[in-house]
């Protein structure tokens, strides 16, 4: 007979396809689980096996001499044979005579009361074999042994071990007093260094102070310049330098942590990279790669972790400064935590410049922006142009976001209780010049590539080839250019901006009473032509009220002006606005402006003459143009010569776009009424029955540009001719022509001429005037007066 067949048939195909996939699953899943068990009592079992294997060895009997007995177990043995031996009965002396006979007596555990000879042991009985083992003593000292490398010869291989040197007792206990904590020894130091210091006269305090200082400074300088000469093998020095900044030497600990600041400042800014160094990856970390490059990993890894302990000294040396906080360690008077901290602040704010790209940047933002409110000016001066400078020098736009984002949290936090030198350092944000180009580049024309049927009807075989290598290469040179860095600059930009309007319209609803508003409303008049439309009629009305409300000063009015005809004269164009009550605004403003020194007023003003007059001269009556041209000529008597050297240019400039304007240079009436200079409404103040007397005064000034634009204006400001200025004036704007001929530094321009001396040195004797008969009796009367000889007794009688 043959095999028997197994009863359990086997699924058929179609049987198989029925069967649902998720079976399928659960049965590998059990057979793996299956698997997995039966590995699992295998290695199971070879550790039990291996366990009783080592606690075999350990039963093995020894003799009872190698053990020698505690002192406790001599004391036993001592009361138990001075005890009588009538205590025990001869039964029990036998069973002991017995068990000693056997080795396994030795070896048993005689607390137990299990037989001798047992089965074979759990895993829990091989763990109490150690605890069979006899304990070592305490003054039993046993050999470590070096295991050394073996020798071979004929017979075979000769293991060979030595002896390891143990060190003296003296020895240690020397290692141990110095593994004492740190605090300790540091401040045993230091106060015998600062005992000896106070103990010496003040002249020897003095050569000690400068030699010391000598020396750290040669140390200094000899870390760093190793450190830049080959800053790959001297990652180390930078931690030995770093731990200068910890100086302990209370006579130079000041300067020598100033110049640590500074040195590793220059340091960094030396060997940093160009680029942001990244973590590595676990994957590029298990990667195999050269040696070099092996290297640069490391000394990229720690100029990392080295520039990261350097900013966290400089922060907290701010800290400390700013809480007050005092050192355990007085090896650093807290009189001397300000000029710390001024050096930290310095450091810090010329990393922020120098290194923008590189790691921890966006840390340096947030521990420098709090200090530009700090009520030292000192301080916050120096973060404010910090940042300026930045802005300025920031052409992708990714660190002025992110000064301007903390910027917006601080201004928040505070409840707009901040200087206004914080928000003026967003003026200098290049996020208008940016925007200009973006318009410039959407309204060129792009250019066009020929398609593929244009190809082959004009181009032969070989002129399709080039002309499609061509295309594909000029496609890729116009990506690469411009379009990815355009993008990115024009989203960071956009981003930026919209915090910026978010800070200002948050100031303008909760605190319009705040110092900050005068900053407000210049950034608004800065950045107007960015605003977008929507925002436009309710950004009007707020600027209407606060004008009217009377709380403004002059400055701010006029920056409320510039912001309104800034928008109107860009994307407000399409709106159908009249706005009257802003030129009567200004017309009011223009006579109580400062006639003095600080005339930067005189600018803003400048600026809105362009804006409402020149550039909207379609919309402007010739009325209220004639009326801001007389009023800006009386002011122009009372100004600086630079200001009145603006005002006159910006007249220049109204007379051009209304020719009407020479009405003011004839003495004839151009209608009914008479000219009310005490109005303030420009419309009704019937300036074209005036004249501009003020441009005969004007004409003997001292100052010489002023004299040639009153007698320019005084004949009709003529563009060719005898009375046309020179090339070089009519094309200065009157804004540049103000900063030009500024007299901030007590100079002038053009430089005034000293007149000639016609002083003598002494009277010369001699025919000295023209006339030859007055001569003549000039020098008889003389002779005479000679000749005679007066007698003053006679006089008297």
């Amino acid at each position: 007979m043959g095999p028997l067949r197994s009863k359990k048939r086997r699924p058929t195909f179609r049987r198989l396809l029925k069967t649902s996939g998720m079976k399928l699953e659960n049965k590998m899943k059990n057979r793996q689980m299956k698997q997995q068990n039966v590995a699992k009592k295998q290695r199971k079992e070879q550790k039990r096996l291996r366990q009783a294997m080592k606690g075999a060895s350990l039963q093995m009997p020894r003799p009872l001499e190698t053990y020698r007995k505690r002192p406790e177990e001599e004391e036993e043995e001592e009361f138990l044979d001075s005890l009588p031996t009538d205590m025990m009965d001869d039964a029990d002396l036998e069973q002991l005579t017995a068990m000693a006979q056997k080795a396994s007596f030795i070896t048993r555990d005689l607390s137990s009361c299990g037989p001798v000879h047992s089965g074979k042991k759990r895993s829990a009985d091989v763990v109490r074999g150690y605890e069979k083992v006899p304990r070592k003593m305490a003054r039993v000292e046993e050999k470590e042994m070096i295991q050394l490398l073996p020798i071979k010869d004929k017979s075979g291989v000769i293991p060979r071990s030595m002896e390891k040197v143990k060190p003296h007792p003296k020895d240690k206990e020397e290692e141990e007093n110095d593994e004492e904590p740190a605090e300790t020894a540091e401040q045993q130091e230091e106060e015998g260094a600062s005992s000896s210091y106070m103990g010496l006269t003040p002249e020897e305090r003095e050569r000690y102070r400068v030699h010391t200082l000598k020396m750290k400074k040669q140390r200094i300088a000899s870390l760093a310049s190793a450190i830049i000469s080959d800053p790959l093998n001297n990652t180390k020095r930078m931690k030995e330098l770093r731990g200068m900044m910890m100086e302990s030497d209370p006579s130079v600990a000041v300067s020598v942590r100033k110049m640590v600041m500074v040195s590793l400042m220059e340091v960094f800014k030396d060997i940093a990279p160009t680029y942001k160094i990244r973590p590595l990856t676990a994957a590029e970390k298990s990667t195999k790669v050269k040696k070099e490059t092996q290297q640069l990993r490391e000394f990229e890894e720690s100029l990392v972790s080295q520039y990261k302990f350097y900013l966290e000294d400089l922060e907290q040396t701010i800290k400390d400064w700013k809480q007050k906080k005092r050192k355990r360690v007085q090896a650093v008077s807290f009189q001397s935590y300000r000029g710390l901290a001024e050096v930290s602040i310095r450091c810090l704010c010329e990393l922020l410049l120098t290194m923008p790209h590189f790691n921890f940047h966006n840390n340096i933002i947030v521990v420098l922006v709090p200090l530009m409110n700090d009520p030292l000016k000192k301080v916050s001066d120096m973060c404010c142009d910090a940042f300026k400078k930045l802005f300025q020098d920031d052409r992708m736009g990714g660190a002025s976001l992110a000064t301007v984002r903390v910027i917006s949290g601080l201004v928040k936090s505070l409840n707009y209780n901040i200087k206004p030198e914080v928000l003026r350092t967003l003026l200098s944000l290049r996020i208008k010049e940016v925007e200009m180009k973006r318009d410039l580049e959407a309204m060129a024309p792009k250019k066009k590539f020929m398609t593929n049927k244009e190809r082959k009807k004009n181009l032969s075989r070989m002129q399709r080839k080039w002309k499609k290598a061509e295309e594909k290469l000029e496609k890729e040179l116009l990506e690469a250019e411009a379009s990815e860095n355009k993008e990115k600059k024009i989203k960071l930009h956009t981003e930026t901006l919209n915090i910026v309007f978010l800070t200002y319209f948050r100031i303008l609803k909760k605190a319009q009473r705040s110092v900050l508003l005068p900053a407000v409303l210049e950034g608004l008049a800065n950045f107007a032509h960015l605003i977008n439309l929507e925002f436009f009629d309710d950004l009007l009305k707020v600027l209407q009220n606060l004008i009217q409300s009377g709380d403004l000063t002059n400055r701010e009015s006029l920056h409320c002006i510039q912001t309104v005809f800034t928008i109107l004269s860009g994307q407000g164009e399409a709106l159908n606005i009249d706005p009257l009550n802003f030129y009567s605004q200004l017309y009011r403003i223009l006579m109580h402006l400062h006639a003095g020194a600080p005339n930067d007023d005189v600018t803003i003003l400048l600026r809105c003459l362009d804006a409402m007059l020149t550039r909207r001269r379609k919309q402007v009556t010739l009325q209220r143009a004639m009326a801001f041209v007389k009023r800006l000529s009386t002011l122009s008597l009372h100004v600086l010569p630079n200001a009145s050297v603006g005002i006159l240019a910006a007249n220049r400039a109204t007379m051009h776009a209304f020719p009407k304007c020479d009405f003011l240079l004839d003495n004839e009436i151009q209608g009914s009424g008479f000219y009310l200079p005490e109005l303030d409404e420009p419309e009704h103040c019937n300036a074209q029955n005036s004249a501009l007397w003020e441009l005969h005064p004007l004409q003997r000034h001292f100052h010489p540009v002023v004299q040639l634009f009153a007698r320019h204006l005084s004949r009709g400001a003529p563009s060719d001719g005898s009375g046309a200025l020179s090339l070089e004036l009519c094309r200065r704007s009157p804004m540049d022509l103000f900063a030009d001929y500024s007299v901030k530094d007590m100079t002038f321009n053009p430089a005034v001429a000293s007149p000639p001396s016609k002083k003598k040195d002494k009277f010369v004797v001699g025919a000295s005037l023209l006339d030859d008969e007055l001569q003549k009796q000039v020098d008889c009367i003389l002779k005479m007066s000679e000749d005679t000889k007066l007698d003053f007794a006679k006089a008297r009688h």
